[in-house]
């Protein structure tokens, strides 16, 4: 088959995707080490049998569920091209709004954290925006870090630091300027857990108690004590948690809170700056 046959033929089999066209030009670039592009320019190029092979074992890969960036190993997000493994959160474009919110809170010679840093999205693409911080990227699991730490080199990023830790529960009073998170959310027995990517991604990174808050009630207590004066903490949550989370700031001491809308307009995002000691 050529390029052209080929994209018709992984439309056909993916009938199951929510976005089978997009999901088989991503899997036939994988197959064939190419850019999209390329599929158009050179749609009458033959594959071969061997490129015929791989890429129908890709197809038959994600027709059982698995995600396009655990088959591929490879995530876009903000403008950086990231290594995903099955031992960190699949970065998602509604995550960006944390990226975009802080950058513009950031002045010059702030101290920055991003807990649960995952494949390393958001503090990487801080420093790639802001090349003269120093961001912190804290994780509690080592092969987190690892991929983290391996996506930081290959995008030649020198201004992150790795620290694997539980939260800011390390980090001494008053020591950080902006401290930026996307935690676990998501209730024990929620339904969302068997469904979609989120079956196939570390329960770690998505669960947090009865409610999901459970983590983000120690971040936001955590933070309050390590940010300094005017410190803005940022997190993401449920899109159902807005109101929950801004109580949370509420009750810890934080004035100027808000929340933000994501890609579907549900609040995404809260934040809050630290205006006075506890």
């Amino acid at each position: 088959m050529n390029i052209s046959q080929a994209l018709t033929y992984g439309i056909n089999v993916l009938t199951g995707s929510e976005s089978p066209e997009v999901d088989t030009q991503l899997l036939l670039c994988h197959a064939l080490n190419c850019q999209k592009t390329f599929l158009h320019s050179w749609a009458e190029k033959q594959l071969d049998l061997q490129q015929q092979n791989a890429f129908k074992q890709l197809l038959e890969r994600r027709q059982q569920g698995q995600p396009i960036s655990h088959i591929t190993g490879r995530r876009g997000f903000w403008t950086l091209d990231l290594n995903v493994t099955v031992d960190t959160l699949i970065p998602r474009p509604d995550t960006e709004l944390l990226v975009e919110l802080a950058l513009t809170k950031l002045t010059s010679n702030m101290r920055v954290a991003d807990l649960g840093t995952g494949s390393g999205a958001i503090a990487l693409s801080l420093a790639d925006e802001r090349p003269e911080l120093q961001i912190l990227a804290m994780d509690k699991f080592s092969l987190a870090l690892s991929v983290a730490q391996k996506n930081a080199v290959q995008n030649q990023l020198n201004n992150v630091s790795f620290w694997q830790g539980q939260w800011l529960s390390a980090v001494r009073d008053n020591a950080l300027d902006l401290v930026v998170s996307n935690p676990p959310y998501i209730k024990e027995n929620d339904p969302h857990l068997v469904q979609g990517d989120v079956r196939f991604e570390p329960l770690t990174a998505l669960v947090s108690g009865d409610d999901g808050l459970d983590d983000l009630r120690k971040i936001v207590r955590q933070a309050q004590r390590c940010l300094k004066l005017s410190g803005w903490l940022l997190v993401e949550h449920g899109y159902d948690q807005a109101r929950q989370v801004q109580n949370l700031f509420q009750q810890a001491g934080y004035t100027n809170i808000s929340s933000h809308p994501d890609l579907a307009g549900n609040d995404r995002v809260v934040m809050g700056q630290k205006t006075n000691e506890r």
